[in-house]
């Protein structure tokens, strides 16, 4: 049934669907509609595809493509991305849009990138080490958001103290002013957060196929789940409880902080480190 060209389609259509979440999140976020709009048309380009591979399933088979685990999983996938159209069009609820498009790329990174349903074995292991590496790259990409996001909010924390002293001078010119610093920070956190949930779920299906006793609460993966909570509340403070200033600029620190400690110390205790394996 897969063929290297359907394969290399079905890894492109994960991507697509992975930046139409992201752009979601921004508009649930932010009310972006800008955002929206080229999300849904993204998610429109997955549904395409993936109905082209429904029918193309179907002439290949002869009949309905739902009798194993895997058509079915495909099948399920589809029908989140129909209905998450339909939802998006018609009712307009960008919450339940956002968490049935997270639901939705889960249940079609599972079937892409699951081994069990490929005849050759190396192809199996090409895909899982592709997934490996999806993992791991946007997971990178997410600390490179947060990473940012920390320098805007330390160049934020300096400025304010040098205009709390009056410390006029070239060095509070070229900072740039504090409602740009806040804002910047906030959008490098919007990026980072629903890039480390992406990674998470990619990151779960690997260890599930790759790693399969594994222990769940390994500090790598408790870590990586409380990185993510600490900056999940940070957005909800943000914008749900209207934190901002200094007191964001100092969890935004924080939580930086947490995030050198994933990545430094609890993968040297953690029984599961990816670049070891």
């Amino acid at each position: 049934m897969f063929d290297i060209h359907v394969t290399r389609l079905h890894e492109l259509t994960v991507i697509l669907y992975a930046i139409s979440v992201l752009l979601y999140f921004v508009d649930f976020l932010q009310h972006n509609r800008k955002a929206n709009r080229i999300a849904f048309w993204l998610l429109a380009f997955v549904w395409v595809l993936q109905t082209v591979f429904l029918i193309y399933y179907m002439v290949q088979t002869g009949r309905f493509p739902v009798l194993t685990i895997f058509e079915g999983l495909y099948f399920y996938a589809w029908v989140l991305v129909t209905l998450s159209l339909a939802i998006n069009r018609l009712l307009r609820v960008d919450f339940i849009v956002f968490f049935t498009n997270i639901l939705g790329f889960g249940i079609m990174a599972i079937h892409t990138f699951a081994p069990m349903q490929f005849d050759s074995k190396i192809m199996a292991q090409q895909l899982v080490s592709e997934l490996l590496l999806i993992h791991i790259t946007m997971a990178i990409l997410s600390y490179g958001a947060f990473s940012l996001s920390f320098v805007f909010s330390l160049l934020y924390l300096i400025q304010y103290d040098l205009l709390k002293r009056k410390k006029w001078g070239t060095r509070l010119v070229r900072i740039s002013d504090l409602s740009k610093l806040e804002h910047f920070s906030y959008v490098l956190n919007i990026i980072g957060v629903p890039m480390l949930i992406l990674s998470l779920i990619l990151g779960m299906q690997w260890a599930f196929l790759k790693v399969p006793d594994m222990k769940w609460y390994d500090s790598k993966v408790v870590g990586s789940f409380f990185v993510l909570a600490i900056y999940s509340i940070s957005l909800y403070l943000k914008t749900r409880r209207g934190l901002s200033g200094k007191k964001l600029a100092l969890w935004n620190v924080a939580a930086f902080l947490i995030v050198l400690i994933n990545f430094f110390l609890f993968g040297q205790f953690s029984s599961f480190h990816i670049w070891n394996s």
